[in-house]
């Protein structure tokens, strides 16, 4: 039996109806950059091409030898020839092996290297892509175009373009062998092949569809599962008794579950059933068709010649139905290629300008000048701001959630670019700086601490590699954590796990904290840092950032009524302008904004 096609190792070898409405345009732009990552392998893309054409006509050639040895070592009874022909198509077979191999480890290679290259070049771009990128993106999607998708690229190169060549020149040379032997057999045998692909692409879109049913009601019994076998979930499935219930919904799924494996299971003993079948009429035919060539119009055909046309005809089974299905993988393949270039295509928001200016000594002086800022068209966020914060000074900055608070200090270190006005920093528009430079001298502690999965140490060391372990306990102590440091076995090699899971919301804070002290750098701003901690750890945090906050130039998002008391001036924002500044005893006196905010939340801080 021949070996059987496409059909029933590829039941995918159909378009899912979501890959028909998002079928790729294939252009000839698009696929000369497709092709654009194989340039710069062109020579081992030279020698693949080599192995794929002498690995089609070596596999081929075991089955022509094998007409001489019927003709002339059995039938002629040549002892001496049978042996050499055997010979030979044994070094036939193992030299095409070899080559198969060789051609294998090519495809691999280059497709090896030209994901390397894609990956490298997918995560220098977007790590120059803008904050509002990764807020407008799922991030799964971002991991997914970086992973499955430019990893289905190996698959490409490996087994869609590979097959694609591969199959054609067995085709081509397996109807040009079937055709020197004789032309009638040949056109037979061209006829039947079409027809043995019709059953096989009927079965396999049948089990694909099981396929498909099948897959959607796993993915419900695994809904169940996670739903009910939660901790949360069995909780509260026990406590409102209705166990019942839910073993009435796994059950109905599991007995659907049960009739598809079954159905399509037998899907599949049916397909080998017609496969069978039909694999056998086309050597059935060409024995009928050549025996009454031989016997009746005394043709030159031999019985090794016939059974050389069978053993063809077998070869070009396969090459049929994968050319067939061609089609589908094209589709997907391109569909791969244009999610990655649809990545790669996105323009850099922020960049460093043509002629970056790089100052020396940096002060830390801000200036905002009229910025407006919207996250989009129709809603703006930040309304002719305007405020300038001299070195060595520090301001406060309140205001109800939602007014902009958060996103005044996003703009100095160009994680966004104003829509209007002007940011600068000592002096210089932030879009003439250069930006490495720029972030060099910004340090931020945010509200939302993160810390890799890693040492005390790796995190300390992410601000500043090359930190003497002196500089590190001093940036500790400062920081009001060496305490803790000291009381762990590992010390600074103490593990915090995954986001710092490990340590406490307080610890964190000021180990992050250390961390910003440690990189030194000429403006410090604190976003809400103690915002979401309890008392004793925001007391511990604000014994730290008091006197940092004093030594150089910061800016505050206040949390704490002692932060603000010690800050040189207060801007109050409300819905993204600066509605009143100044410091605390005349804006609590204005009876304004702030009035307001102080009597509702920093009021009861001092009453406490």
């Amino acid at each position: 039996m021949p070996p059987m096609g496409g059909g029933l190792r590829n039941p995918r070898g159909f378009l899912t109806e979501e890959e028909k409405q998002n079928r790729p345009k294939i252009t000839a732009g698009l696929l000369k950059r497709v092709f654009s990552y194989l340039k710069p392998y062109w020579k081992q893309m030279i020698l693949a091409l080599s192995c794929i054409a002498l690995s089609s006509v070596f596999n081929l050639l075991p089955s022509l030898i094998t007409g001489k040895i019927i003709d002339e070592g059995l039938i002629a009874r040549n002892l001496q020839r049978l042996i050499i022909l055997i010979v030979l198509s044994l070094a036939v077979s193992v030299a095409a092996n070899l080559i198969g191999v060789a051609e294998s480890y090519l495809n691999n290679w280059m497709a090896q290297h030209i994901t390397y290259d894609m990956r490298n070049s997918m995560y220098r771009h977007l790590q120059k892509m803008s904050e509002r990128f990764f807020t407008e993106n799922n991030q799964g999607d971002i991991i997914t175009r970086m992973t499955s998708d430019i990893s289905g690229v190996q698959s490409v190169i490996t087994n869609t373009f590979s097959s694609i060549l591969s199959n054609s020149m067995t085709l081509i040379a397996a109807l040009i062998a079937m055709y020197r032997k004789n032309w009638i057999l040949a056109t037979i045998g061209v006829v039947i092949v079409p027809l043995f692909t019709i059953p096989t692409r009927r079965a396999g879109k049948t089990r694909w569809t099981l396929t498909r049913e099948a897959q959607d009601c796993n993915d419900k019994i695994n809904g169940i599962l996670n739903e009910t076998m939660s901790v949360s979930g069995q909780q509260l499935m026990k406590l409102f008794g209705q166990e019942k219930r839910e073993f009435a919904r796994y059950e109905s799924a599991n007995r659907r579950m049960i009739g598809l494996n079954i159905r399509e299971g037998m899907a599949g003993r049916w397909f080998r059933v017609v496969i069978s079948t039909v694999s056998s009429v086309g050597p059935m035919l060409l024995y009928l068709v050549g025996g009454v060539l031989i016997m009746k119009y005394d043709s030159s055909l031999t019985v090794g010649d016939i059974t050389v046309l069978v053993a063809l005809l077998g070869r070009m089974y396969g090459p049929v139905n994968s050319l067939l299905n061609i089609q589908v993988e094209w589709i997907r393949s391109m569909a791969l290629f244009t999610r990655i270039f649809e990545y790669l295509d996105m323009k850099v928001e922020i960049d460093n300008p043509p002629d970056p200016v790089v100052p020396g000594h940096a002060s830390g002086d801000v200036e905002f000048e009229a910025v407006d800022f919207s996250y989009e068209p129709s809603r703006k966020i930040l309304k002719s701001v305007s405020f300038h914060l001299e070195s060595g000074r520090s301001v406060a900055i309140v205001g109800p959630s939602g007014s902009g608070k958060s996103t005044i200090i996003r703009l100095i270190p160009r994680l966004y670019d104003v829509s209007g006005g002007c940011v600068r920093f000592d002096g210089v528009d932030v879009r003439k700086l250069d930006l490495a430079w720029l972030r060099k001298q910004i340090g931020v502690v945010s509200q939302d601490t993160y810390l890799f999965n890693g040492t005390i140490r790796e995190n300390l060391l992410y601000a500043k590699p090359d930190a003497t372990e002196e500089q590190m306990e001093d940036a500790c102590r400062k920081a009001n954590i060496w305490d803790f440091i000291e009381k762990q076995p590992g010390r600074l090699d103490t593990v915090v796990g995954n986001r710092g899971l490990k340590l406490s919301g307080g610890e964190k804070q000021r180990i992050s904290i250390a961390r910003v002290l440690l990189k030194d750098p000429a403006l410090l701003i604190f976003d809400e840092a103690t915002s979401a901690l309890d008392s004793i750890s925001e007391a511990k945090i604000q014994e730290a950032i008091d006197p940092i906050a004093a030594s150089r130039t910061s800016i505050l998002i206040a949390h704490r009524l002692s932060t603000i008391l010690a800050a040189d001036e207060i801007l109050v924002v409300k819905d993204g302008a600066i509605v009143e500044r100044g410091v605390h005893r005349d804006l609590v006196n204005a009876g304004g904004v702030y009035s307001e905010l102080y009597r509702t939340q920093f009021g009861k801080a001092i009453e406490t």
